[in-house]
């Protein structure tokens, strides 16, 4: 959530960054209904005060033996008017807190203007397409000619967008995320962390995702109301939900391996070939809690740490830049990779990076105190590192063979026993 003071104090500002969005912000509405608040608190704290008054005034003349009946009752029907008062301003507030709350995150002004993935920047591209003496084939091509990824049982026991993996194709996914895992966790200093793959809506509401995405989330029927998880962003980063940490507890640096759910919600005919839009899912996850003077650097770092993944499997990619019509909800900046698929014939997105700066954390109420004693917001950052589903996908076209076997990259061989062919 934006800052309501900067939203109240800066509003046209406000509304020009996020016109850079494609975002028209109602002002209008805004101030109609933040004069009513003003307005609200006024009689609100007027009418406290006199209460107060007339409760010692009343007091007294109790005190002195004096009758007070009529006093009580100007002071009751005083509290009922208070009451009302009071319960209109509690409304109003919670009119303005959802109007904030569907307000997206302004971007950094490193962030190119554009409105759609169309204008995205291309940052670095690293190593080179492999060139072929053959026509590659895409993943669902190979991963049928081994029997090894069924579509075709998986819409039987389930439905659309979901996968049944056997044998290599099933081991090689675990490989992938025992690598990631180990590589982040060895090398790159991350904690890992096990959290439940449902949540409840305030931590939804917490990273984001509600009100305004919650079109895109399971909602699990049952005595509570608990939804599956899109990424394990949610539950990670939630754990510093309502906390007030010390400044030497910082950064904190979590990896966590999930499952994830996703409707996608208005995608329907974008991509339903294969593996690479699923209802169902699996990745790694980044999450690294800052201070605000160091959520940038952490962005950096957070990114290499995922592209590191893809340089030790030697994969082609691409880092991009997101221009303000194309960046999530939450982010301030985002960084998406890129892998080479040689079966599309194209880049397609393997992880995104973001820098949320305070905008999660303001929801969340997650703190810190710094040396002084001073509390400030946190800065929370999250990324892939990667999505299991698509980089499985990479390894399968990029790896195969003119007989369509799957040889293994070198820094998966001892994940896989060994095997160095699918054949």
């Amino acid at each position: 959530m934006l800052d309501p003071k900067l939203v109240r104090g800066s509003m046209e500002t406000v509304a020009a960054q996020l016109k850079k969005r494609g975002v028209v912000l109602d002002i209008a509405k805004f101030n109609t209904l933040e004069d009513k608040r003003k307005q609200l608190q006024v009689k609100m704290q007027d009418l406290q005060n006199e209460r107060n008054v007339r409760s010692k005034e009343v007091g007294i003349a109790k005190a002195s033996g004096k009758n007070v009946d009529e006093a009580l009752k100007s002071l009751k029907e005083l509290s009922d008017s208070l009451k009302k008062v009071e319960e209109e301003f509690a409304a109003i507030q919670v009119e303005l807190d959802d109007y904030l709350a569907r307000i997206p995150n302004v971007t950094h002004e490193s962030v190119p203007e554009g409105k759609s993935e169309e204008d995205n920047v291309v940052v670095r591209t690293i190593g080179e397409p492999k060139k072929f003496s053959f026509t590659p084939k895409d993943h669902v091509e190979l991963g049928a000619k081994h029997g090894l990824m069924d579509f075709e049982t998986a819409a039987k026991i389930t439905g659309a967008r979901f996968v049944v993996l056997r044998g290599a194709m099933a081991k090689l996914q675990r490989a992938l995320s025992q690598f990631m895992l180990d590589l982040h966790i060895n090398e790159h200093g991350y904690q890992e962390i096990y959290v439940p793959s449902m949540v409840n809506a305030t931590s939804m509401y917490g990273t984001g995702q509600f009100p305004n995405l919650k079109e895109d989330v399971f909602s699990v029927n049952g005595v509570n109301e608990y939804y599956l998880i899109p990424t394990s962003e949610v539950p990670v980063t939630n754990t510093m939900r309502d906390q007030i940490l010390a400044e030497d507890q910082l950064p904190l640096k979590y990896v966590c391996y999930s499952s994830c759910f996703r409707s996608e919600a208005g995608s329907y005919g974008k991509d339903i070939k294969g593996m690479l839009r699923q209802h169902q899912f699996e990745k790694v996850e980044l999450v690294q809690i800052v201070k605000p003077d160091m959520s940038w650097q952490a962005l950096e770092e957070l990114t290499g740490h995922a592209e590191t993944v893809l340089k030790r499997l030697e994969l082609p990619y691409r880092v991009v830049t997101l221009c303000t019509g194309d960046v999530g909800f939450s982010s301030a900046k985002t960084y998406d990779l890129e892998v080479w698929l040689p079966g599309q014939q194209c880049y397609r997105e393997i992880s995104s990076c973001s820098n949320m700066e305070a905008f999660q954390a303001r929801r969340m109420k997650a703190r810190f105190r710094d040396a002084a004693g001073k509390i400030e917001l946190v800065h929370t950052l999250n990324g892939s590192g990667l999505a299991i589903g698509r980089t499985l996908i990479a390894v399968v076209e990029n790896y195969q063979d003119e007989l369509g076997r799957i040889h293994i990259p070198s820094a998966l061989q001892p994940y896989m026993g060994g095997l160095k062919v699918i054949e």
